[in-house]
Formats: C-alpha cells, sequence, structure tokens
C-alpha cells in the first residue's frame, strides 16, 4: 500500500510539473509579436524574437499581435467633389503594428484596428476629394494635359469645359497619406501606403452623365447639319450664278446672231425687192397677205376704216 500511494504521489507530482512547465512554455513565431499580460495589464515590452519563450504560469497571458504587414480595404463611399459631381471612391491601403504596446492598449484586435482605420482614412479620403474638382481625383499627374476635341470647339468656346489640373492623383492620394499617418500612429500603427482602388460615378449622376454626352454628340451632328446645309446652299448658289451665267451668253450670242441673220434677210430683201418698182409692189402685196394670215382667222373680228392700208386689199379692186 504505501509503494502504491508513493507511486501515486509521484505521478501527480509529475502531472503538476508538466501542467506548470506547459503553462510557462509558448512559441512566438516569425510572422507574430507577444504581448504578456498580468491579469489584463501588459507587462515589459513586446516580445518579437521567434523561439522558445518563458512566462510566470497561471497569472500571466499570452497575447498574439501579427507582425507582417496588413491590408485595409475600405468600402466604395459617394463622396461630392468640388465641382459637386458625386462619385463613388473605392480605396486601398497597407499597415502595420509598429508600437504592440500601444496598439494592444487602444486596441486589442485587428477588428478594432480595422474599425478605426476606416473611420480615419474613410475621413481624410472624403476631406481630400471634397476639395479638388474632378478631373484633379481622375488623372494621375498634373504633367498630363487633357485632349479638348477641336469638334467640341467653336467660335463661341468650348462645349465641355475642362477645368486645368493643378495636381494630380497622385498627389491628392499623398496628402491623405501625409494627414491621416500621423493620426493612426496614435494606436500604434504605421501607415504603409494608401491608394485609390476605382473610382465611378454614383448611380445618381450616372443618367446625367450619359444624357449630357448624348447632348454633346447631337450638339456635333446639329453642327455638322448645320456646316453641310450652309455648303449645299454655297454649291447651289454658285450652281445657279453659273446657269444664268451661261444662259445670259447663250441668249446674247442667240440674239447676236439673230440680229445678224436678221440684217442678212432684209439685206436680201432689199437687193431683191428694191430693184424696179413693179418688184417693191410686188413686195408689199406679200407682206400683206402674209399678215392677212397671221391676224385673220375664223373667229377674227377686225374694225378699220375704209381707207386703211391694210383694208386696201380686202375692198373690190377695180376691174382696170
Amino acid at each position: 500500500m504505501k509503494k502504491i500511494a508513493s507511486l501515486v504521489v509521484v505521478a501527480a507530482v509529475a502531472v503538476a510539473g508538466l501542467i506548470v512547465l506547459a503553462s510557462s512554455l509558448y512559441t512566438v513565431p516569425e510572422t507574430e509579436q507577444v504581448i504578456i499580460t498580468q491579469f489584463g495589464k501588459p507587462i515589459g515590452n513586446a516580445i518579437t524574437n521567434a523561439g522558445l519563450q518563458f512566462k510566470t504560469p497561471f497569472i500571466q497571458d499570452v497575447n498574439r499581435l501579427e507582425k507582417r504587414v496588413l491590408r485595409w480595404d475600405g468600402r466604395p463611399n459617394e463622396i461630392p467633389t468640388k465641382d459637386k459631381t458625386y462619385i463613388v471612391v473605392d480605396a486601398f491601403g497597407r499597415w502595420r503594428i509598429s508600437d504592440p504596446v500601444q496598439y494592444f492598449l487602444r486596441l486589442r484586435d485587428e477588428r478594432s484596428a480595422q474599425s478605426r482605420l476606416d473611420d480615419i482614412l474613410g475621413s481624410e479620403i472624403r476631406n481630400a476629394i471634397a476639395k479638388h474638382e474632378l478631373i484633379e481625383v481622375i488623372r494621375t499627374t498634373k504633367d498630363r494635359v487633357p485632349a479638348v476635341d477641336e469638334v467640341l470647339t467653336d467660335s463661341r468656346g468650348s462645349i465641355s469645359v475642362l477645368y486645368p489640373i493643378k495636381r494630380g492623383r497622385m498627389l491628392v492620394e499623398e496628402d491623405i497619406f501625409k494627414n491621416a499617418a500621423p493620426k493612426v500612429s496614435e494606436f500604434g500603427i504605421e501607415l504603409l501606403d494608401l491608394r485609390f482602388k476605382r473610382i465611378n460615378y454614383s448611380p445618381s449622376v450616372r443618367q446625367r452623365i450619359y444624357e449630357r454626352m448624348i447632348s454633346e454628340r447631337q450638339q456635333i451632328a446639329e453642327r455638322f447639319r448645320s456646316e453641310g446645309a450652309g455648303e449645299a446652299a454655297k454649291i447651289l448658289g454658285q450652281r445657279q450664278k453659273d446657269l444664268q451665267e451661261i444662259e445670259s451668253t447663250a441668249y446674247r450670242h442667240i440674239q447676236k446672231v439673230t440680229g445678224e441673220a436678221d440684217a442678212r434677210a432684209t439685206e436680201v430683201y432689199a437687193n431683191a425687192y428694191n430693184q424696179s418698182p413693179e418688184a417693191i409692189e410686188y413686195y408689199k402685196l406679200i407682206k400683206t397677205l402674209e399678215t392677212y394670215g397671221t391676224i385673220l382667222t375664223n373667229d377674227t373680228t377686225i374694225i378699220m376704216t375704209t381707207d386703211s392700208d391694210l383694208f386696201r386689199l380686202l375692198k373690190r379692186q377695180n376691174p382696170d
């Protein structure tokens, strides 16, 4: 019985020793750092060296924190720019725990840190976007000059007003980073980088943007139609002018030829009928008969005096 009791005692002591030893030893991986707390309060500095470490059993606890670079992925937010255009900004950043003790006292865990980063970085992003025009946020650098469509420009100016780029998106991101880094450092966090991931028009503005684009294209089309109509009118006017000039030249030539022909015919008639008094009388007779044929028809009524030259041939002729 004494041997069995002694074996039980030895076994109990061994088990208790193992339990105490197990609660005293812990390991620190390369990717983590450890804060030792006693009754909930941090003891000493953070343990960042990887390997086997010791602590006071039962009264001290191991709190593991990430040592690697962590990711912050903000929620897309609808933000108005300086020119009152609502855009949806989606940003991301990189951070790490620079002061583990301060981080543990202020935040405790990564979930609280992400929530605080959402508040601080989101606020700085909204402030920066509200201070700049839309083109400042979209363009990468101020050295990139936006191209102006010459079609959109007329004598009265441009249809779309493009604000000059003074800073550019990269400098806007740097401003956000410089303003946010001191604020997050109070929580033991080092902000490593911050960038815009995506910038879109908000759904409430997108339809108006499309309507504006359609309106601009319609103005361009209307300008083309107006220029085409003006050019067509110019061509038609020149065509009418050329046609009138051709017709005038042709008419003048016709009149000239006709006048020359009439003069030649008159000369021929004169030479033919002026050779004797009988020929002259014969010419008068022929012309009078031609006149009768022209003016006298079945329904013609003529009132003339009896001594009229035209009526002379219609009177009874003297048999002698």
